[in-house]
């Protein structure tokens, strides 16, 4: 009885390593999957991110399901996903981040918000590994344009550096992200794709052969 025991100990210890290993590794697709249809959901929006946008820019920020909750003070916080454009045009592998911040004013109630955030200069995400970075100080976010092109409903010339999108059941939704803090999500990262792996360097690739990788991307083609 002492033997079965003692070797029932072991046997445990590695299902739980497997176990918490499997559950890391799902939640990093299961971001992967929420990001992709974020947007498929901009997509098929009358009003949907321009594609002139996401040809010019490099940058781009996916936070599925950010919680945005207020009592007089507000607050954000949210998990999601970076890409940058690489050299041959092709957009690299996803680096998890988390989104946080504050807000000041009258507001009440908790909302679940998609966010979305493209970055003219993908140097500013990529610098992200050195620090957090915060929306707002040298760099704003500004409410972006809306349509199929970027001349559809406006003259914008795109000279923000960083323009917000955000839905709320289905609609368009305002909400200030600027103050927010950005930074990598360095144990998720980890977890998905090894211990070992920087940021800079799953910015500076597009080698996932993970399809639900392959999907994000194709989806967010499917825009330009």
């Amino acid at each position: 009885m002492k033997l079965i025991k003692f070797l029932r100990f072991p046997l445990l210890l590695s299902a739980f390593f497997i176990l918490a290993s499997a559950t890391s590794t799902d939640k990093g697709l299961e971001k992967v999957h929420q990001a992709t249809n974020v947007l498929k959901a901009f997509g098929q929006m009358k009003e949907s991110i321009p594609s002139d946008l996401l040809k010019e820019y490099e940058g781009i920020v996916i936070v599925p399901k950010l919680i945005n909750a207020g009592f007089g003070i507000g607050g954000k916080r949210g998990q999601g996903l970076a890409m940058v454009k690489l050299p041959n045009g092709k957009w690299s592998d996803p680096v998890f981040i988390t989104l946080t911040g504050g807000s000041f004013g009258f507001q009440i109630g908790v909302q679940s918000v998609d966010l979305v955030l493209v970055f003219k200069n993908k140097g500013v995400l990529t610098k992200v590994k050195n620090g957090d970075f915060t929306i707002g100080g040298d760099i704003s976010a500004a409410a972006g344009p809306v349509g199929r092109s970027s001349t559809a409903s406006t003259d914008h010339k795109l000279e923000a550096e960083i323009y917000s999108y955000s839905r709320s059941k289905g609609l368009f939704a305002g909400i200030s992200v600027n103050g927010s803090n950005l930074a990598i999500n360095k144990s998720l990262n980890a977890d998905f794709y090894g211990e070992g792996v920087t940021s800079a360097s799953i910015f500076d690739r597009a080698t996932s052969k993970e399809p639900a990788i392959a999907e994000l991307k194709a989806t967010l083609n499917s825009f330009e």
